[in-house]
């Protein structure tokens, strides 16, 4: 067998997950990830959501070693940017304003999700004995096959941060706040560990959720009626109307979300008597709870954060999960016992002259957002140990 960065080695694109079969994906991908599984990137196809029509046209990638298969990568042809988290437009931007293409460009990420995971999801033993530059050479080597102008590799977990670590590709860092469950045996054990300004700060948000007569309802996965994930639906529909924007996701998805992994999923559903008011959507993994979609019609004083992080932490704890990630964005997470985590992603750029440019941005960014990170650490709420 020929090793790797030889012509034994190559990558082959795959216009549809429903191409591979599902115990092939998950024998690479496992199924500790909701978002890594066949049946996740499948519900993303089959209900229209990540198609040619909505910019995200399905070309996974297939590692081969010879005629054998030894990893896959959740991978799309993109013709914008949106629903990545990581953000180019302004790198699109430039390339316009110079006459030069930007898209499509191949993105190998799970879609509408920024959160940490693997990638690039190979044999073990393939992996030990694959080498950076015979990587990202076959990489850069698919895009140019797919007509892409660059390929961009999203929140990548540690394993596959080592490979890349060692290679002279384009690297940006982000910064997310995620939260720890250090054996704590209920909400209040957590709030124990906080300066006493926040503990009473944070009191007093659920108070006064409590005194505008909201109440909360849970719904696992295998106990989630209809009529409750179709009105989960609608909040998470305002969320984006409310900005002028539809929903990446439509309701054929979550549906087929909860038929196919409902031991990962869990609806946390905010009543007002017996209205539903709100809601919020978690994933579970194997020690993570994610949490990603939610919604409400009408404001009231501090829903969204009893609702998609107080629930959110106290599901942690009953369910014995390490990590609560909970979406991108929010220095409001930070003063709620959120920690700074540096999220990582690698880029390649088909034209050389723009590549000294963009590493020059690279590496002001990663600069910026280090320092960020230290600044976010030393603001924590958590009380300092004599």
């Amino acid at each position: 067998m020929a090793p790797p960065g030889t012509s034994g080695f190559r990558i082959e694109t795959i216009d549809s997950i429903s191409e591979i079969p599902e115990t092939t994906w998950d024998g690479f991908a496992g199924t500790g990830n909701p978002f890594l599984r066949h049946s996740f990137l499948l519900a993303l196809e089959t209900s229209g959501c990540t198609t040619a029509a909505t910019g995200w046209t399905p070309s996974h990638l297939a590692f081969y070693q010879g005629d054998k298969v030894v990893g896959v990568a959740p991978a799309y042809l993109k013709n914008h940017s949106m629903g990545e988290y990581v953000f180019d437009w302004a790198w699109a931007d430039a390339f316009q304003r110079y006459g030069l293409p930007y898209y499509p460009k191949l993105l190998i990420a799970v879609p509408f999700t920024p959160s940490t995971g693997g990638r690039l999801l190979l044999d073990g033993d393939f992996r030990a004995q694959l080498q950076p530059e015979a990587l990202v050479a076959a990489l850069d080597d698919v895009a140019k096959k797919t007509n892409a102008h660059s390929w961009h590799l999203l929140f990548p977990d540690e394993q596959d941060r080592l490979v890349f670590n060692e290679t002279d590709h384009l690297h940006r860092l982000g910064c997310q706040f995620h939260w720890f469950n250090r054996h704590y045996a209920d909400f209040d054990s957590f709030l124990d560990v906080l300066t006493s300004r926040k503990r009473k700060s944070i009191r007093k948000e659920r108070r006064q959720v409590a005194e505008q007569g909201i109440h909360f309802a849970q719904f696992p996965g295998r106990a989630l009626p209809e009529q409750v994930l179709s009105a989960f639906y609608v909040f998470y529909q305002a969320t984006y109307l409310k900005r002028g924007q539809r929903p990446y996701l439509n309701l054929a998805f979550f549906s087929a979300l909860v038929a196919n992994q409902p031991d990962q999923v869990h609806v946390t559903m905010a009543l007002h008597g017996d209205k539903m008011i709100a809601g919020a959507l978690f994933l579970m993994g194997d020690d993570t709870l994610y949490g990603r979609y939610w919604g409400c019609l009408e404001e009231y004083n501090h829903l969204h954060f009893e609702t998609c992080y107080y629930q959110g932490i106290e599901l942690a704890i009953a369910r014995g999960l390490k990590c609560f990630d909970a979406g991108a964005q929010g220095e409001h997470k930070l003063v709620r016992g959120f920690e700074p985590q540096l999220t990582h992603s690698w880029h390649w750029v088909e034209h050389p002259g723009f590549t000294d440019a963009l590493r020059d941005f690279c590496q002001q960014e990663r600069a910026q957002t280090r320092a960020y990170h230290q600044a976010a650490l030393e603001a924590l709420p958590f009380r300092q140990e004599n």
